[in-house]
């Protein structure tokens, strides 16, 4: 007698990751812990959508391998620059479910992201591709999410705080500063 085996559950953590912080990791920790999820695809943008400046793409997926290293079930992808256009969710996550026949997707967003959905191409097909992990946010509160437990980081706080030189070593995995460091990222934000 053989067993059915379940599909496997994705969950799909994208962003900028522009550097990866420590809620980033915090985030995809809490995930793997409190979620039925197998695997973890930490998807760092290729183009952002809404134009926003980006260090360049091999430089942040570079750092979001050290950021996320120690997780086991963490795999970093570089399936938006594959795609070779500018990132929507909706596309990513029809090219993974194209690219991982039977497995079920989880987006994991922040309660934050419920206040803009309406921003969002394609919500819709986004919430039935793949169903939203909700995280709790501090300021977005969501009968969704669980109360906040990560701290509170901003990328673009950090990003202007390496420029000025002050000490991020609490809010940044410390590979991933030494990264920006090595390669001068950041320096001029």
């Amino acid at each position: 007698m053989t067993l059915a085996h379940a599909p496997l559950t994705l969950g799909v953590f994208g962003g900028s990751f522009n550097p990866p912080h420590v809620g980033h990791v915090l985030a995809a920790a809490y995930v793997l812990a409190t979620e039925p999820v197998d695997r973890l695809i930490v998807v760092p943008a290729y183009d952002h959508p809404f134009g926003k400046a980006l260090a360049p793409f091999a430089h942040r997926r570079a750092m979001c391998e050290a950021a996320f290293r120690d997780l086991a079930r963490v795999e970093v992808s570089s399936i938006e620059q594959e795609m070779g256009a500018t990132s929507r969710t909706l596309y990513t996550l029809r090219e993974l479910t194209a690219r991982n026949p039977g497995c079920r997707l989880r987006l994991v967003i922040g309660a934050d992201i419920l206040h803009e959905k309406d921003k969002w191409f394609g919500w819709d097909e986004i919430e039935r591709l793949a169903p939203p992990v909700v995280l709790g946010r501090i300021g977005f509160p969501h009968d969704r999410a669980p109360v906040p437990v990560l701290p509170e980081v901003a990328s673009r706080e950090v990003r202007a705080m390496i420029a000025r030189g002050d000490d991020v070593s609490a809010m940044v995995p410390h590979a991933v500063l030494s990264y920006a460091r090595d390669h001068g990222l950041y320096a001029g934000a």
